[in-house]
């Protein structure tokens, strides 16, 4: 091994042992996740209350890309599918006016909260990229996580099981 190969390995090893420990220590995701957020038009959005639907719980912000490109396949998919719902976490840092003029260009049919660092929903874990997405089944149950953009195919072979 050279010495500018030791070296390097070496900075990747102390820089993944910083990281490690800078992240903050948080609990695991409980397996029936809670969600009580009040939406950008004022309403109350309580995941428990959506027992018996599938729930596409979706973080996102203004400026990311590959978010803009899932939120029409996304609400697409709620509004053919009766027995699933969503809810759009906008993990944002504007205004709450700057949002709702974002979603008047980009219209969903489901519900859309905002959540900051600084103010990060209890029970899920705050997102490592975006978008994020989480798929809550009837029961209330973490069914799976996605990191990166969700697919109407992805959704249809979980929920449909197609």
């Amino acid at each position: 091994m050279t010495m500018l190969h030791s070296a390097a390995v070496k900075s990747v090893f102390a820089l993944a042992a910083v990281l490690a420990f800078a992240a903050p220590a948080r609990a695991a995701m409980p397996e029936r996740p809670t969600l009580h957020v009040t939406t950008l038009d004022g309403k109350t959005f309580d995941l428990g209350a959506q027992r018996g639907k599938w729930v596409i719980v979706n973080y996102w912000a203004t400026w990311c890309g590959p978010c803009v490109k899932e939120m029409p396949d996304i609400s697409r998919f709620v509004a053919s599918h009766s027995n699933v719902t969503a809810i759009g976490l906008a993990f944002d840092d504007s205004k709450p006016a700057a949002i709702k003029a974002f979603l008047v260009h980009h219209p969903v049919v489901y519900p859309i909260a905002q959540v900051t660092l600084d103010n990060p929903v209890k029970d899920f874990d705050v997102p490592r990229g975006l978008p994020t997405s989480w798929v809550i089944d009837p029961d209330g149950k973490v069914a799976k996580g996605f990191l990166g953009p969700i697919t109407i195919d992805e959704l249809t072979r979980l929920i449909d099981g197609k």
